[in-house]
This record gives structure tokens, C-alpha cells and sequence, in this order.
């Protein structure tokens, strides 16, 4: 098997390994013995002849596939057992305050029945299917899959194999500024992003968020800007429009032609402002349905990007951009052996066909990583309920060790003075799926699936007629500033489907963010195994992370 080599400094986990071209040595020799065979008959009841040679040949094959199959699993099984820490807020908060509850029967404050929370707890310490079955649920919810949590891959590396940081605990300030910044995306839901630079709401939210003592997120000069607002981290992702031009351009499909205008909601419609409809829906009772906008429009603000994401198909955003990429003709890495080919193209490996296949194929594996921490490491709250517990707290309900700066906000002011609660106002009628927020599975597919584009196409292809979408959603106009990238707008595309999950107000910045290199990680181990299955001679693959190093494969 091919070495993992990183640059720049970047650990992507180096280990050593022989190389796949030894395996037909080593199998040689132990096909030498079967040169006096002329039949497979006592084995398959085969009647035709066998030669020797052909005896030896498919002997060989044999255990070179066996071989190539042990060492990528030798390779796994020797690198550093992952530890798997938490915040310690489970065992901090004995009412369970700051754990994943919903859908489980709670109290009149929302927080959860001790049993039912016990008999969720118990099931994911024992694994056995039959102790899911016997979770005490309420209103009918179903939790969604935590038996994920198990499952086993055949290919990269094991779910349990990878780790993320602790989840930010309740009482910190980099929790308080999570949630400051998704009270300002609920404020900041219809407003366009284009109208950003001048709008006055945005300018308090951009003053609001930099008073925030552990908001990370990008800055300018030290501060939150328009510019900088609602966006992920790699420095690329500041250029241009909020939105990808990989969710703005009209995609190829075969011989179809798909324009990306969407089915959103109407505005100013938000879910779960009001105490009784919140306490309901952590019960697990069913939500009323959602109003739609007659007009389908393009992604132009908050509201759209969360309606997006909110009903996409897995690998969807990905898959997209990869059919635009091969409409615009985008240069492939400089290190796939078939770019200076004179005479071959690739398509079972490292062709298109290929690099579809593997790019929808990681995306099962990210989720097996994701629901593994989701469920089995962190069980951190969603934040509708860290908005409840900001409602009960304001009001004087109960008290909870929440840090000034989110209590201090601007945030809590302006919603309470549109709602009449503290409550975290909801894009979607249920509010959050019934899992836990951290890790993020679009994030951790947007991680994953991202990794592999960058891998097989050249990051400084820029992307020729940019666009963006007009105020009203209707139509795409030119966009004439700085030159995009592919690698800028693939980055910037995951960060727009992960943070698209906040614009719902059903996920963190920090789930995002470590999402993303959760499935980047998944993504570069998936790709070690595949680069030792292709019988081509080539250097690896390389590609820039999202903390802006370069790694080899």
C-alpha cells in the first residue's frame, strides 16, 4: 500500500507501509508451488482444463487482493487508538440541562425525565437493539438512529477510529457566542445577502458578534464585518458572494439541463416562538406544516439557504458541483496520471465514473462517524433548547449557569421585542431532527465529500462568469470582483451547507466547523485505500485543508 505523506506540517496520520507492486512478489512466491496443477476440478467441479500458468496467474491475483486487503486493514489497526473526550456536562448537570433530550417526556421547564433519559443512556451502553426498543419516548417521536453509532465500514477507517474535540461546555463563552450568532441569523433570516454591506441590522449584528469574548469566526481588523458575517473560515471563503457559485449555477445532468431555483418559504414565518408550541415540540409531539413561497427563487438569503438544506439528498450540493465542474472544464490535479496521458483516459479508475462513485460513496461512511460521536461521545443539546433555557432563565423560571455574554447580547433584545420570548426562533415547523447536534452530519458529508473534489480537481481553476443571485431571488446577475476559485468555492460550499444548518437555528457554529474536519479526515484515510486498489503509477493526490495546509496522499 502507498505512504500517506503530509506537507506544511499537516498530521493526517503517516504510517508505513509497503508498497501495492511488492504484493506480486510476495504472491508469486506463494503461487510457486502450484505449477504442477492443470485443473481446478477438485475445487469448483470445473470440467475444462486449467494450463499451470493460468493456475498461477489467478492464484496470484488471489492473494494479492488478499493482500492488499490485510495490509489496509494492518495499517488501521496500528495507528493511535483515538480518545474520545467530552465537555463533562452530562456528569456536571445532574437534570441533565445541557444533554440531547428531545423527543424524550420532559418537566414543565423542558428538562428531561430522569428514567427516560436513563433507559436512552443504558441502550447506547449495552448496543443491544433490544434495549433501543424499550427507550422511553414521548408523543410519539422516533430517534433518529443512534444503532448508527455501531455500524462498521469496510473501507477508510472504523467510525469509532476518529475524534473531535470536547463540544463547547453550557457554561463557556465560545457556547454563548454559538448561540449569539444563531439569535442573529434568525433576526437576519430575509434580509439578502447582497444587501449586506448597508443594511442596519447586519451592522448590529457584525458590532454585536465582535464583543463576543470566544466568537470564532472571521474577522477583520480584529472585528465581525458585513463582509465577514455568517461565514466559514478558510480565507478564500471572504471572496465574492456568500453563496457558492457551485449552489448558483444551472447544473448538467446527462442530457438534462437543471436550473438551480428552488422551492423556499414564505418570509417572516418563523416556529416554536412561543413557550407552549417549544415545550410541545421537545415532547416529541408533531409540527404543523410549512407555507411556501409560489415563486421558486435561487439562494439569496437565510431563509432559502436553511429551506435548502433542510430537505437536500445527501450528497446533492457535491454531486451538483462535480457535474458543473465538468461543464466548465475544470482542470484535474496535476497529479492524476491520465492529465499528460498520450494515449489513455481514465474511467473505471480515476476517471469520471470514478470519481462520482467514490464522491456519493465516503458520504456513507461520514455519517457512521458522525452518529458514532453524536450519540455515543457528546450528546450536546440543540439550540432550541439552549433557547429555552435562555427563556426560563430571562424570565426568572429557573436558573442556569449561562455565560453574561449571551445574556448581555443585543440578540435576546431585538427577539423578544418580535416574538415576546427568549426563544430561539425555528426556520423549520419541527424544529431540529431528533439527534443530537454534535457532530453535524451535513457538515461532516460537506467535510468529507468537499476533500474528494479538491483531491481530483485543480483548488486554482478559476471559475469562469460568476454570478450571484439578484435581491428578489428571481434571476442571477454577473458578479465582477475578485476571481473565484475552485478550491475557494468548494470550501466555501461546504461551509454553506454546514452553516446553512444554523440559518434553520438547528445547529452550531462549532458543530460546523469540527464536522468538517471530521469528514476532511474521513475523506484523506478513504483515499489511502483507494489509491493502493489502482494499478496506475502516480505521485497521489493533492489538496489544500481547510485549515489551509497541504497534504500528499
Amino acid at each position: 500500500m502507498n505512504n500517506l505523506r503530509v506537507r506544511s506540517g499537516a498530521s493526517a496520520g503517516s504510517h508505513s507501509s509497503s508498497n501495492r507492486r511488492a504484493f506480486f512478489g510476495r504472491a508469486a512466491a506463494v503461487a510457486a508451488g502450484l505449477a504442477g496443477w492443470t485443473s481446478l476440478r477438485s475445487e469448483t467441479g470445473l470440467t475444462a482444463p486449467v494450463s499451470a500458468n493460468e493456475t498461477a496467474a489467478g492464484h496470484i491475483r488471489q492473494m494479492t487482493a488478499w493482500q492488499i486487503r490485510t495490509e489496509a486493514a494492518k495499517l488501521e489497526r496500528n495507528r493511535p487508538q483515538a480518545d474520545h473526550p467530552a465537555n463533562g456536562d452530562e456528569a456536571r448537570y445532574p437534570n441533565k440541562i445541557a444533554s440531547y433530550s428531545k423527543g424524550l417526556p420532559h418537566n414543565s421547564l423542558g428538562e428531561v425525565d430522569l428514567p427516560a433519559f436513563e433507559s436512552l443512556v443504558h441502550a447506547l451502553d449495552t448496543g443491544d437493539p433490544l434495549d433501543f426498543d424499550r427507550i422511553l419516548t414521548s408523543g410519539g417521536a422516533k430517534l433518529v438512529n443512534p444503532q448508527a453509532g455501531l455500524a462498521f465500514a469496510m473501507q477508510g477507517s472504523d467510525s469509532h477510529a476518529m475524534s473531535m474535540r470536547p463540544a463547547p461546555a453550557f457554561n463557556s463563552a465560545e457556547q454563548a457566542a454559538d448561540a449569539g450568532e444563531d439569535y442573529w441569523m434568525a433576526l437576519a433570516r430575509d434580509i439578502p445577502f447582497s444587501d449586506y454591506s448597508g443594511n442596519a441590522l447586519i451592522q448590529r449584528a457584525a458590532a454585536d458578534l465582535s464583543r463576543f469574548s470566544d466568537f470564532r469566526a472571521p474577522r477583520q481588523l480584529g472585528r465581525v464585518t458585513p463582509t465577514t458575517l455568517f461565514r466559514g473560515v478558510s480565507l478564500e471563503e471572504l471572496n465574492g458572494p456568500l453563496i457558492s457559485q457551485f449552489l448558483l449555477q444551472d447544473t448538467p445532468f446527462g442530457a438534462e439541463a437543471i436550473s438551480r431555483r428552488m422551492r423556499t418559504t414564505i418570509p417572516s414565518l418563523d416556529y416554536m416562538t412561543t413557550y407552549a408550541d417549544w415545550l410541545s415540540i421537545q415532547n416529541g409531539a408533531p409540527a404543523p406544516s410549512a407555507v411556501f413561497d409560489s415563486t421558486p427563487r435561487y439562494i439569496r438569503n437565510g431563509r432559502d439557504l436553511a429551506e435548502w438544506v433542510h430537505i437536500d439528498v445527501l450528497f446533492q450540493a457535491y454531486f451538483e458541483a462535480l457535474l458543473i465542474l465538468f461543464r466548465l472544464g475544470a482542470r484535474r490535479d496535476a497529479g492524476n496520471p491520465y492529465t499528460a496521458s498520450r494515449n489513455q483516459v481514465g474511467f473505471a479508475t480515476l476517471g469520471d465514473p470514478y470519481i462520482a462513485s467514490i464522491l456519493c460513496g465516503v458520504a456513507k461512511d461520514a455519517l457512521k462517524a458522525v452518529w458514532f460521536q453524536k450519540w455515543f461521545v457528546h450528546r450536546r443539546m440543540r439550540p432550541e433548547v439552549f433557547g429555552g433555557r435562555i427563556h426560563n432563565h430571562r424570565n426568572g423560571a429557573a436558573r442556569y449557569p449561562i455565560h453574561s455574554d449571551i445574556l448581555n447580547s443585543e440578540s435576546l433584545t431585538e427577539v423578544f421585542g418580535r416574538t415576546g420570548s427568549y426563544l430561539l426562533p425555528q426556520a423549520f415547523p419541527e424544529g431540529s431532527p431528533l439527534h443530537p447536534s454534535y457532530g453535524a452530519g451535513h457538515a461532516t458529508v460537506a467535510g468529507a465529500s468537499v476533500t474528494i473534489l479538491k483531491a481530483f480537481f485543480d483548488e486554482s481553476f478559476v471559475i469562469p462568469d460568476p454570478v450571484e443571485a439578484a435581491a428578489d431571488g428571481t434571476s442571477l446577475i454577473p458578479y465582477t470582483g475578485t476571481a473565484l476559485t475552485v478550491g475557494g468555492e468548494l470550501n466555501k460550499l461546504a461551509s454553506n451547507v454546514a452553516l446553512g444548518r444554523n440559518f434553520g437555528g438547528i445547529h452550531w457554529r462549532s458543530d460546523a466547523t469540527e464536522s468538517l474536519k471530521l469528514g476532511e479526515e474521513l475523506a484523506i484515510r478513504y483515499l489511502t485505500e483507494e489509491r493502493a486498489c489502482c494499478n496506475e503509477r502516480f505521485d497521489g493526490y493533492t489538496l489544500t485543508k481547510f485549515d489551509g495546509t497541504t497534504v500528499t496522499i
